[in-house]
């Protein structure tokens, strides 16, 4: 995350992995909900009050109870959550998809509400399955339920339009048959749906152009909530589509908020990639821009392009808690040495969330303690507690202490992107039981280990371990006491890509890129003994 002294703000405002915002304001308080797939907690929430500086809360879903994320395929789970407010309620709709491959997109849409953006939240409402990208409306004591349709027959393109149900707010459940919204000819796939009113008019606006290079933010208006809808003749609100040399790129899936003084801002994801329409390696990111409306009412950002920097609102400085160090300590939120009773808002967990059954900050004090989980090809029972990388140049450091007794024994730290692109730096025992530090890699799935280059460390148990990311190059180092050393080759930091991630033969989708990079500790047992690990004092440093 960016602060800004000038009454600018710098693009992107959420860095790292963060798609898909949905922005609300409530008082003088601006909140934004974000895409987290298959790490917990679910659906990351952010804070602020002039749109520059902007606080992490953690995540709304922190339990099983709230999200089920077992299983899970690499990027699925918690896509497009949609945050709203009214009858003194947030309301959170997101989708738990579990299969996208095939044709099928099974992907179940929840409702969560809270009177506080900090909860507690109650017990999910299943509203359906027909489709994903679901938000909700309010008119007034009117509310309406919007999604795009999932079409998984071959040749019909993945989507039959999109829809809108009526939504009973005291009941909490949708009522009566969808109604098919009246689109534009020749629309084509469309997603992400947001209806806003304004006037005599409802606008929706959409994410085109799927999720890559060639995304935009289109809006289209109607007098009537179902259509017909024409779209704006000027073109996409906002794309990078044929602008590659942009800094921010991919620029989609918008989201509106109006500020206390009546000034219009968009939400929007950005992503910066490694060269020319390179690999993004951080992932989809969370921008805003400036939004003014024509005589003739329709909404207009200032140039179309996704910018680094845009004025302003005319609001109130924030208030200093809500700069991204506020918190009261003097070291910075990118330290962490496990001090506190429950992990930072920074910190994500693979699958499961973060329980005594594996995690524990307190049987050893000011430690992380991980009991060693499943293999990196499982779906479920990994010992993973990670961050996003929010920056092209960074590093990331952590004291391990361990002692393994073989090969099936792991604890380390990592880069890692999903199930099959991955670095580790770790501890294990070699064949005669001797403890060895060693790098393993996985790209597409194909697992290699230097034994060559491993580290005998004698009676060494507790050492320093970091990774450095340069742009596309990615190494390691350890320290035992007497000073950084550096453990392998250079990596190839694009393993770790959305693009890289992505597979997708003959128009058959087999796996998605969608959640970035993530850096943290991982601690293996194949044995399944659970043999713990304990780490301490973490930071990640931004080199920019």
């Amino acid at each position: 995350m960016r602060q800004s002294t000038a009454r600018v703000i710098r693009n992107p405002v959420l860095t790292g992995s963060h798609p898909d915002p949905s922005i609300v304001r409530v008082g003088p308080d601006f909140y934004v909900a974000t895409s987290t797939f298959e790490w917990y907690p679910g659906v990351r929430l952010h804070h602020s009050r002039d749109l520059v500086r902007w606080r992490s809360l953690g995540g709304a879903l922190d339990s099983t109870r709230l999200l089920e994320l077992t299983g899970r395929p690499d990027s699925g789970g918690v896509w497009a959550p949609n945050l709203s407010h009214v009858d003194g309620l947030f309301h959170l709709v997101y989708s738990n998809v579990s299969t996208y491959t095939g044709g099928f997109t099974d992907s179940p849409n929840y409702l969560t509400t809270a009177p506080s953006i900090n909860g507690p939240w109650s017990d999910p409402v299943l509203l359906h399955a027909r489709g994903f990208d679901a938000s909700l409306f309010h008119d007034g004591a009117e509310s309406w339920l919007v999604n795009l349709v999932h079409d998984w027959r071959p040749g019909h393109g993945g989507s039959a339009g999109l829809e809108a149900t009526v939504y009973d707010r005291v009941a909490r459940r949708p009522v009566g048959d969808p109604v098919k919204i009246v689109l534009p000819p020749q629309v084509g796939w469309i997603e992400g749906p947001n209806i806003y009113r304004r006037g005599a008019w409802y606008y929706l606006l959409t994410a085109d152009g799927g999720t890559g290079y060639d995304h935009q933010v289109t809006v289209a208006r109607s007098q009537a909530l179902t259509g017909p809808y024409e779209r704006d003749p000027f073109g996409p609100l906002i794309t990078a589509r044929d602008h590659p040399d942009l800094p921010l790129q991919k620029a989609g899936h918008g989201s509106l908020v109006e500020t206390p003084d009546g000034e219009w801002y968009m939400a929007y994801l950005v992503a910066r990639p490694h060269g020319r329409h390179g690999p993004c390696i951080l992932g989809r990111e969370t921008a805003l821009t400036p939004v003014t409306w024509t005589a003739e009412g329709w909404p207009r950002t200032p140039t179309g392009l996704p910018s680094v920097e845009i004025p302003a609102p005319a609001l109130p400085p924030a208030d200093p808690e809500d700069a991204p160090h506020g918190n009261g300590d003097p070291r910075p939120r990118e330290y962490d040495g496990f001090d506190r009773p429950a992990l930072g808002p920074d910190w994500s967990t693979l699958r499961r969330p973060a329980a005594p059954d594996w995690l524990s900050l307190t049987e050893r004090p000011s430690h992380l303690r991980l009991r060693g989980g499943r293999s990196p090809q499982s779906l479920t029972g990994a010992s993973l507690v990670a961050r996003r990388v929010t920056a092209a140049r960074c590093a990331f450091e952590a004291t391990v202490e361990y002692r393994p007794y073989g090969v099936q024994q792991l604890a380390g730290i990592t880069a890692y992107y999903n199930s099959a692109n991955w670095y580790y730096l770790h501890l294990t025992a070699d064949d005669r039981g001797r403890a060895v530090l060693r790098v393993a890699s996985c790209d597409r799935g194909a697992v290699s280990v230097d034994e060559a280059g491993e580290v005998h460390l004698g009676d060494t148990t507790r050492l320093r371990l970091g990774l450095d990311l340069d742009g596309a190059a990615l190494r390691f180092r350890y320290d035992t006491g007497p000073g950084w050393r550096p453990l392998g080759p250079s990596l190839d930091a694009t393993v770790l890509s959305d693009e890289h991630a992505e597979d997708i033969v003959d128009g058959q989708i087999r796996s998605l890129g969608f959640t970035g990079a993530f850096v943290g500790l991982w601690a293996w047992d194949l044995t399944g003994a659970g043999l713990p690990a304990d780490f301490d004092e973490t930071m990640y440093r931004v080199a920019e």
